[in-house]
C-alpha cells in the first residue's frame, strides 16, 4: 500500500502556480469549493518516486500571510491548523525568476511556520532573455532549503521537483527570522504566556482573523502583557517584520543572483503603450472580441450540425429498435432530446473557454482589466469590479466569488448585484439557437449578422451591468476612496497544456453541471407531457379522428394531430396554458412559457426543455432547430420564432436573472435573502418590460 502525502502549492498570483499544478497532476485533478465557503479549491494526485503518492492542493494566490481578502485567509487558516485533513506535509512555494525578491516574502513566512518548504523558481527559460543568472547552491545555503529551477514551458525540472517532494523529510525547518527581534519585550511576554506554542504562529493568530488549534484569541487579548497593543501598534510591528524579511531576502539574493540589465531585451513597455493606449487599446480589444464571436460561429458550425443530426438519428433509432412502451418513449422523447439540447453547444462553449484561457495565459487579460478601469471609475465601481464582470462571461457564480477581493462593502455589494447582467456561458445556448432561427445568414464587412448579434448581446449585458451600477451608486450614495492595484504579468505565449486543461475542465464542469439538471428536468417534463387528466387527454384519438373525419388526412398527419392534442391537454399543457396570458404579449406561446419557467433551474435548460416538449409525438427525424422552425403561432398563423418574438426572447434572457444557483450564491455572499430577492424581482421586471416593448414594436 503506497503512502500518500499532502503537498500545498503556494505563491503570488502570476508566478505560474497553475502551470506547476498541471505539470504535476495532468488530468488527475478536480475543482470544488472549500467546505462552507465559496472559494475555489483545486486538488489533484501526483505519483512520486518510490511508490509515494502526493495529494496536491493548489492554494489561492497570495502575496503574504498578512491577509487582506478571503482567498488569502484560506491559505493562513490551512497552514495554522494541523488538524485539517489537507494540512501540508510539505509546502512548495512557487516563484517567478523575474520577480524573485517580491515572491520570496511569503517563502520566509511559511518557513517560519516550521513547515518543510521547497522553493520552486519558475520560468527559468527567460533567464538569458532577462540577463539573470542564479547560483543555486549559494541560494540554497542562504535560504536554507532545496531549490527546484524549472520551466513548465520547456518541461524542465519537474522530475527534480518530484524527487525533492518525495524527500521532504530531509528539509530544514529552521525559521528564517527570529520572531523576537521584531519586539523583544512583547514577544518574551507572549512566550511566557504560551510556552508550548510557536511564537510566529501566535503572532499570526493575534494579527489575523483566524483561529489556531485550541487557542482562544480572546484569552490572548486578556493577557496583561498584550492589553496595550492597539491595532495601530500591531500594524507598526507588521511593517517592521516585513522590513526585516526583505533585509534577509536582499542578503540572500546578493550572494546568489546576478542581473545584467544591459542584456535584458524587453518589449513589454512598447506593447503596453499600444495595448493600454486610451484609443488604440479599446479598438484592439473591440477587434479581438469581434474575432472571437465570429470564430465561435464559423468554427463550430460543422461539429454542431453533426451533433444535432446524430441525436435526431439516435432518437429515431431508439424508437425503431427498442420495443414500444413507456421506457422507449422516455428515452426517445425525453432523455435523448434533452441531452441533445445541451451537447449540441459543446463546440461553441469550448471555443469560448479556449479564447478566454488564451487571453489569460498570454497576460493580455490584465491589460483589459487596467484598460476598463478608466471606464469603471465613472460609474462608481471599483477597478477591481472589472475582474468579476469579465469573468462573468464564463459563469456568474465564480464571478460573484471573485468580488471578495473588493475591500469596500458597498462597492462589493454593487458588483455582486450587477454581475448577473454579464452574458454568461449558460445564456449562450439560448442565444445561439434563437439567433440561428431569426437572424439571416448574410455578412457585413466579412462579419456575419449572427456573430454581430451575439456580440451586441454581450455588449448589452455589460452595458446593463455598468448602467445599473451607476444607478445603485447614486441610490446608495457611495463615496469611494479605494485604490485600484492590478499586477501586469509579462507577456508570454500561452502554454498549450494549460489552455487544453482549462478548456477540458471548464467544459466538463459546464456539461456535467448542466447535464444533471437537464436530465432530471427532461424526465419530469416527458412525464408531464406524456400524461394528463380528464377525457380530452385520455380520449384524444377518438376526438381527433371524429373532428377530422371529413378531411382526407394520411395516417402520419392524423397521428401528428393526435399527439398535438394530447400535448395540449397533458399536465404540462394545462400548466403552460395557465401562464400563457402573461407571456402572450411578449410573443410567446405556452411551450416557450414552460421553457422559461423550467430554465430558472439553469438558463441553458431552455433549449433542452423545448427539445423535450417538441419531441413528444413529433417527427423523429427532425433536428431540434428544424422542430423549432416549424412551430406556428396559433393566433397569427405565422412562424412562432420570427424576428419579433426572437428579439423579444433574446432581450428577455439578456436581462432576466433565470439562475437559481446564482441567487443562492448571492444569498451566501451577502448573508441575507433581501438582496437576491430584490435582484430577482428587479431583473425579471426589466426583462419583461424590455421584451414586451421589443415585441410590440417589431411585430
Amino acid at each position: 500500500m503506497s503512502k500518500q502525502i499532502n503537498v500545498a502549492l503556494i505563491g503570488n498570483p502570476n508566478t505560474g502556480k497553475t502551470s506547476v499544478f498541471n505539470a504535476l497532476t495532468g488530468l488527475n485533478q478536480k475543482v470544488g469549493n472549500y467546505p462552507g465557503i465559496t472559494v475555489e479549491k483545486k486538488e489533484g494526485v501526483c505519483k512520486l518516486p518510490r511508490g509515494v503518492k502526493a495529494h496536491i492542493i493548489d492554494l489561492p494566490g497570495t502575496y503574504s500571510l498578512n491577509a487582506s481578502s478571503l482567498d488569502e485567509s484560506v491559505v493562513i487558516e490551512l497552514l495554522l491548523n494541523k488538524n485539517d485533513k489537507d494540512y501540508p506535509d510539505v509546502a512548495v512555494v512557487i516563484t517567478d525568476v523575474e520577480n524573485l525578491k517580491r515572491n520570496l516574502l511569503i517563502y520566509t513566512q511559511i518557513k517560519d511556520l516550521e513547515i518543510p518548504t521547497i522553493l520552486v523558481i519558475n520560468m527559468s527559460d527567460r533567464m538569458a532573455y532577462k540577463g539573470i543568472s542564479l547560483d543555486i547552491e549559494k541560494l540554497e545555503k542562504q535560504l536554507d532549503t532545496k531549490i527546484a529551477l524549472i520551466s513548465t514551458r520547456k518541461g524542465k525540472g519537474i522530475d527534480n521537483l518530484k524527487d525533492l517532494i518525495s524527500n521532504y523529510k530531509t528539509l530544514s525547518i529552521e525559521p528564517c527570522l527570529n520572531t523576537q527581534d521584531i519586539d523583544t519585550a512583547y514577544f518574551e511576554g507572549l512566550k511566557k504566556a504560551f510556552p508550548n506554542q510557536s511564537l510566529y504562529k501566535l503572532w499570526l493568530v493575534i494579527t489575523q482573523d483566524v483561529n489556531f488549534g485550541k487557542i482562544d484569541r480572546n484569552s490572548i487579548k486578556d493577557a496583561s502583557d498584550f492589553k496595550t497593543k492597539s491595532n495601530v501598534d500591531l500594524k507598526r510591528l507588521q511593517q517592521k517584520e516585513t522590513i526585516k524579511r526583505y533585509q534577509y531576502i536582499n542578503n540572500a539574493l546578493k550572494e546568489g543572483q546576478t542581473i545584467d540589465l544591459n542584456s535584458a531585451k524587453d518589449l513589454r513597455i512598447k506593447m503596453d503603450r499600444i495595448l493600454t493606449h486610451k484609443v488604440w487599446g479599446y479598438l484592439i480589444f473591440f477587434l479581438i472580441l469581434l474575432t472571437i464571436f465570429q470564430a465561435i460561429y464559423d468554427w463550430a458550425e460543422v461539429p454542431m450540425d453533426f451533433i444535432d443530426s446524430t441525436f435526431a438519428s439516435l432518437s429515431e433509432w431508439t424508437k425503431n429498435v427498442l420495443p414500444s412502451g413507456a421506457f422507449t418513449s422516455l428515452l426517445a422523447e425525453g432523455v435523448i432530446p434533452g441531452l441533445g439540447g445541451i451537447v449540441i453547444f459543446i463546440p461553441q462553449i469550448a471555443f469560448l473557454f479556449l479564447f478566454i484561457a488564451v487571453l489569460e495565459e498570454s497576460g493580455y487579460m490584465s491589460r483589459v482589466v487596467f484598460l476598463m478601469d478608466r471606464i469603471m471609475r465613472r460609474f462608481g465601481l471599483s477597478g477591481k469590479s472589472v475582474v468579476p464582470l469579465i469573468s462573468g462571461t464564463a459563469c456568474a457564480i465564480p464571478a460573484i466569488m471573485a468580488t471578495r477581493n473588493i475591500e469596500s462593502w458597498k462597492e462589493r455589494l454593487i458588483t455582486i448585484l450587477v454581475t448577473p447582467f454579464t452574458t454568461c456561458s449558460a445564456r449562450l445556448p439560448v442565444y445561439l439557437i434563437i439567433i440561428s432561427l431569426v437572424i439571416p445568414e448574410g455578412r457585413f464587412l466579412g462579419l456575419s449578422y449572427q456573430a454581430l448579434t451575439l456580440m451586441l448581446l454581450y455588449l448589452i449585458g455589460f452595458g446593463a451591468a455598468v448602467g445599473s451600477a451607476w444607478i445603485l451608486n447614486k441610490i446608495l450614495n457611495i463615496k469611494s476612496k479605494t485604490f485600484f492595484v492590478v499586477e501586469m504579468p509579462n507577456y508570454k505565449l500561452p502554454l498549450f497544456k494549460n489552455v487544453a486543461l482549462t478548456v477540458i475542465e471548464k467544459t466538463k464542469s459546464f456539461i456535467f453541471g448542466a447535464g444533471k439538471i437537464i436530465l432530471a428536468i427532461s424526465i419530469v417534463l416527458w412525464f408531464l407531457a406524456s400524461y394528463g387528466p380528464g377525457e380530452q387527454f385520455n380520449n384524444a384519438e377518438e376526438i381527433i379522428t371524429e373532428q377530422y373525419a371529413s378531411e382526407n388526412l394520411s395516417q402520419d398527419e392524423l397521428n401528428q394531430k393526435i399527439a398535438s392534442h394530447k400535448l395540449e391537454y397533458s399536465f404540462i399543457g394545462i400548466t403552460g396554458r395557465a401562464i400563457e396570458p402573461a407571456i402572450r404579449p411578449l410573443g410567446y406561446d405556452w411551450k416557450i412559457g414552460i421553457a422559461i419557467v423550467s430554465s430558472f433551474a439553469a438558463r441553458e435548460v431552455f433549449v433542452g426543455t423545448l427539445a423535450t416538449i417538441y419531441s413528444v409525438g413529433s417527427d423523429e427525424e427532425a433536428t431540434i432547430k428544424n422542430r423549432m422552425a416549424k412551430e406556428i403561432n396559433p393566433v397569427l398563423g405565422t412562424p412562432l420564432f420570427n424576428l419579433a418574438s426572437g428579439i423579444s426572447l433574446l432581450l428577455f434572457y439578456a436581462f432576466a436573472m433565470q439562475c437559481m444557483s446564482t441567487l443562492a450564491i448571492v444569498k451566501r455572499e451577502t448573508n441575507s435573502w433581501k438582496w437576491p430577492i430584490l435582484q430577482l424581482t428587479i431583473m425579471t421586471a426589466i426583462a419583461y418590460i424590455v421584451a414586451l416593448i421589443a415585441y410590440q414594436f417589431l411585430k
